[in-house]
Order: C-alpha cells, then structure tokens, then sequence
C-alpha cells in the first residue's frame, strides 16, 4: 500500500547521501520532495502541510547542523514525524472493571465490520478471553448469516436471536446481548452493526441508538484503507455522530496508496489501534505507529517478526534444531528442515515475511513475483521420501530420486535440485551455527565476490593458501590470478532450497539490523 511513498522517500534520502553538511537549499529541496511524496499518497492536505513545516524547522535546528551525519539525522527526524501523525503511541483495549468489556464496532457498509467481528474475536480469544460476536447488523442481506460463518471459523460464540435480512430490532438485540452475556460469563461482547452506502440520518440514529442502549467500553470505527480522502470525511462525520474511541484499517494489504492511514488519527485525533492486512482470520494485530513509520522508510519491522516467530516456534523443537546444526547431537535432516519450513508457513506468507526485513523495499519486485506454491512443492518432494531418506539423504540415488518425483508429482530435476542444494544449505547454516559468520557478508569469511573487491582478493589469496600454492604479493597479479580463476557459485539462504536469492554484485548493502541479528 505504501509502496509510492516509500519509493519516493527513498529517492528524496539518496540524495542526501554523502553531504557533510545540509544548506538551506538541500533542505529546502528536501521539504518539497517529502511534501510531493505524502500528496501523491493521498495524504489529506492540512497533515502534509503541518507536517512538511515540522520537519523543516528541525531540519534547520541543532540536531542537524551538529550531527556528524546530517541525511541520517534527517531519517530520522522524518521517522519521528511519522510516528507521531500515526498516533505517536500503541493504543490498547480498555477492558471494563466489571466484565463484560462491551466494543461496539461501526462504519460504512462494505468497510469489513462483520469479518473484523471474527478477526476481533480470534484476537481476543488468543488473549485468554472469552468473546461474545453479536449479529445486530439486521439490515444487510446474509449479514447473520455472514457473522455465524465467520464465528465458527474463528471459534468463538456467536448471539443471532434474529434471522436480519431486515427483520428484527438491532438495538434490542445488541441490549439483550450484554445481559445474555453476562448470563453465560463471556467477558467481552463485539457488536456488529449495520452500514450503509453513504452517510445519513438514519445510519446514525441507529448507531448512536446502540451506543446508548449499551454504553460501550470502545466505539471502533471500522475503515476502509483503500478509499483514499473519503476515509477522513466519513471518519469526521461518525466522530460527531457516534464520537468513536478508535479507529480500525481494514484493506491494509490493497494497492491504493495509503493517504487514509496517514491522516485519519491526525485529522481527527483518534487513534488507530488495529489493522487488517489481509483476507484470513490471523491477518490482523493491534496497530503500531513506530513500526509502521520503520516499513514507510523501509527501515523494517524486526518487533513484528519476532513475535510472530515466538508464537509460530516451538523453543524446544528450534534448539534441538539449533544444536544439530552446530554438529551437537548428529545432522540436520530434511526432516528437521521440514519441521522448520512448516513453522515458517504458519507465521503467513513468506513473502510478508521477508517484506518485515530491513532493506526489504530494495527487492519488492521479486517478493511480488514470489510463488507460495514452491514451498508446497519443496514439503512434497519431502514428505515422498522415506523416513531413512529424510533422515540420511544420501542414500537418495538414481532410482530413489525417480520414485521420488512420481510420487511428488514433480520432475526427477526437481527432486535432484533439492537434495543438492540441501547439502550446500546445510553445509552454509553450519558455518553460521559455530561462528563462521554469513557467507558474502563484509569482514566475513564467506564466498569471493560478495564482500567488495578487497575482501574478495583477500578471500581468494587465503583460498590459495589453504591449497599450498604461491600467492603473489602484487596486488594486480593477485587480482588478475585471482580473475583467471573460475567463480564459485553465489548462493544464500533463500536460493539454496530454490527461494531466488538476493541481488548479485559487490556493493550489496547489508543493513546493519540484520547484521546484529548474527
């Protein structure tokens, strides 16, 4: 969704690249490109232009003259604006002293509310509560019938005394839900409410109706990311009609370019506490303006990505896998890698996963042209094999390798491209595992070439060390011997089990984030 903004931030960052000092022209030129950038992201006016004036007064303050890196110090002023239109702080629920936490959830029709319900309700529900989805959206056609789907998937209990498509009271219905609530001891009631096309009277009324009949702990304001300026309009008529305590972005994973997100909390001073960034039941977590100002600048969200991890991963199961890789307690099998791959998956989408990465808006091509489905055809070449192949494939010959791609339903090339590039990954993640370091990384032992052209030499004259041969001591010969030489094959992480790989050439830029990580 942000993929405009970040494209252009980037470009307005680069060329501050290199200057010792800012003049009053670079920041000048600076403001107009940030301020063209947030326009073009539909960003509403009034914020672009408080916000472009904020960064320019720091720009031309201490903190920018004195630093001894003036464009980083500009990110990360930007980085800090940003946060703060996106809210500043996590916002959380705020549960009631005497249960049940009643949030009532409102917004146009076609916005996301009844699906949100089931989303809402999952969440709570991993948070150790017990939620109650409420169907008192009776107007839309299959609006019930829509929640009662949705709580089933979700696993969470559903109150529908009224079959909707028009009949019954939505505010009786949404009354008689707290106390029935409290008769079975659900400690958190989620009204749905009906929409409609546009704002009007009636929409109000009804809402506001609701709110009343209830007194609500949360009044969430349930908004299509996608639509651009009409997302604060209707955000400002709903605050005066309803006067909501929250704002939730549904649609977050659409291609439009994400003014509403930017501007709704500043505009209307409401904070964002939770976004929806796709279509299952698990894309949805409470709304982080500091990491989601990092992936505006492509500075990543690492917080995220952990805890995903931690919920995705079993500790015990991830050290025994970490000791077998140091060579600890035997191999690392194609059945642990496995085991590994199938933890990953449950985190979401690999290519969601990646675009957490620093650096990740360098390859956003490749990661929009990744196919999800080579990791099922990697898990079912796997699960082809047998247990004694998983567990020592080396024993996968010719014959086996055919049986194999038969029973996986792919080619026999297939097959024979995993279990060598098993042995190359493995053979590299060893490495890793006892302190050697990631291959191709500056300052660390690893393949020629992807170090820059000092550390590939310096690699190739211990290479020929190693081999008992004479290494010249002129630079140029060294580097002349060394390009006479074939070049190993680059792989890395990714590419080993056929993921594509990262981006060839000596000045690959490794962000320091993940650096640490190692």
């Amino acid at each position: 969704m942000f993929d405009t903004l970040q494209n252009r931030l980037q470009s307005t960052f680069r060329n501050l690249r290199g200057k010792g000092k800012l003049s009053e022209a670079d920041i000048d030129a600076t403001a107009r490109e940030i301020r063209v950038a947030l326009l073009e992201a539909d960003v509403a006016l009034p914020v672009v232009k408080e916000f472009v004036a904020r960064v320019k007064e720091r720009a031309r303050g201490a903190e920018v003259s004195q630093a001894l890196n003036p464009a980083q110090q500009v990110i990360k002023i930007v980085n800090e604006e940003l946060v703060a239109i996106l809210g500043g702080e996590t916002r959380r629920l705020r549960l009631a002293k005497n249960p049940p936490t009643v949030i009532m959830l409102a917004g146009l029709q076609g916005a996301g509310k009844t699906t949100l319900a089931g989303k809402l309700g999952l969440f709570l529900k991993g948070q150790g509560h017990s939620p109650l989805l409420v169907a008192a959206d009776l107007q839309r056609p299959n609006a019930v019938n829509q929640l009662q789907v949705v709580s089933e998937r979700a696993g969470v209990d559903v109150y529908a005394p009224q079959p909707g498509n028009g009949v019954g009271d939505p505010v009786q219905v949404a009354k008689d839900a707290v106390a029935e609530a409290r008769r079975t001891l659900h400690d958190v009631v989620v009204i749905d409410t009906a929409g409609r096309l546009g704002i009007d009277a009636e929409l109000m009324k009804q809402a506001t109706d609701i709110r009343d009949a209830t007194s609500p702990d949360e009044v969430l304001f349930v908004v299509d990311a996608m639509i651009g300026q009409d997302a604060v309009r209707t955000a400002e008529a709903f605050l005066e009609g309803v006067d909501f305590t929250g704002v939730v972005l549904s649609k977050l994973d659409g291609d439009a370019r994400g003014g509403a997100a930017l501007s709704i909390a500043q505009m209307t001073g409401r904070p964002v506490m939770f976004a929806s960034n796709g279509e299952k039941l698990t894309d949805f977590d409470v709304f982080h303006p500091d990491r989601m100002a990092s992936r505006i600048l492509d500075l990543g969200d690492m917080m995220t990505l952990i805890e995903q991890a931690e919920k995705a991963f079993d500790a015990e199961q991830a050290q025994k896998a970490a000791e077998k890789l140091a060579g600890k307690t035997g191999d690392f099998t194609l059945e642990d890698f496995m085991e590994q791959m199938q933890a990953v998956r449950k985190m979401g989408s690999l290519s969601k996963i990646l675009g957490m990465l620093p650096g990740a808006g360098q390859i956003k091509d490749q990661l929009a042209n990744f196919d999800e489905r080579e990791i099922d055809k990697i898990q079912a070449i796997i699960q082809s094999m047998t247990p004694t192949e998983r567990k020592n494939p080396k024993l996968i010959d010719g014959s086996r390798r055919k049986r194999i791609s038969q029973g996986s339903g792919t080619q026999v090339s297939d097959v024979n491209q995993l279990v060598d590039r098993f042995f190359e990954a493995r053979k590299m993640m060893q490495q890793m595992a006892k302190g050697g370091g990631i291959p191709g990384m500056p300052g660390m032992p690893g393949m020629p070439g992807m170090g820059g052209k000092r550390a590939g030499a310096r690699q190739q004259a211990q290479k020929g060390k190693a081999k008992g041969r004479r290494v010249s001591g002129n630079p140029a010969k060294r580097a002349a011997a060394a390009q006479a030489e074939p070049a190993a094959p680059k792989q890395d992480g990714a590419a080993a089990f056929g993921f594509g790989g990262t981006p060839k050439g000596d000045d690959i830029e490794i962000p320091k984030e993940i650096r640490d990580l190692f």
